[in-house]
């Protein structure tokens, strides 16, 4: 009688074993999931990123008016493009954004950190291009795009 009781403690912990395997390896794969769609957004929104700094990169009249700035006025955040001549560079980004992202940019020195405040959010993603020169004006300076997924 001692010899089955054993026998039905043993069964029970197997079961509970087998419970707790079963639950870790679910969890694993929904986690790996999870993150293989955190980063799939990541790529895609890296890439929009690129595509816009590119794009104003190239642009020899965005350029100019990145270059045609004031160093001792940088940094200028977002809301001050407009008073600082930037309304082109501020338009063209607000342009090719995806309805999807919010995003925003600042301009300042290469050697200055050059953060965003205003944008809070759990995810806010960051690219910057360096804008050195044109034809006419040697003056680096750093664009840094920042992007949120908008909230719907």
């Amino acid at each position: 009688m001692l010899i089955k009781s054993k026998k039905g403690w043993i069964r029970l912990v197997e079961v509970f074993i087998a419970i707790l395997l079963l639950t870790g390896v679910l969890f694993v794969v929904t986690n790996r999931s999870n993150s293989s769609e955190k980063n799939t957004l990541y790529i895609d929104i890296s890439k929009k990123e690129l595509a816009i700094l590119r794009d104003i990169e190239l642009n020899d009249t965005l350029r100019a008016e990145v270059l045609s700035v004031d160093p001792t006025n940088l940094p200028i955040e977002w809301n001050d493009f407009d008073s600082s001549g930037l309304q082109d560079v501020k338009n063209r980004i607000s342009y090719l954004a995806p309805s999807n992202l919010e995003c925003e940019a600042k301009i300042c020195l290469i050697n200055e950190e050059c953060i965003m405040d205003e944008l809070s959010g759990e995810n806010v993603y960051a690219k910057s291009v360096i804008i050195s020169a044109n034809l006419n004006t040697y003056s680096p300076r750093e664009l840094k795009l920042f992007c949120m997924g908008k909230e719907i």
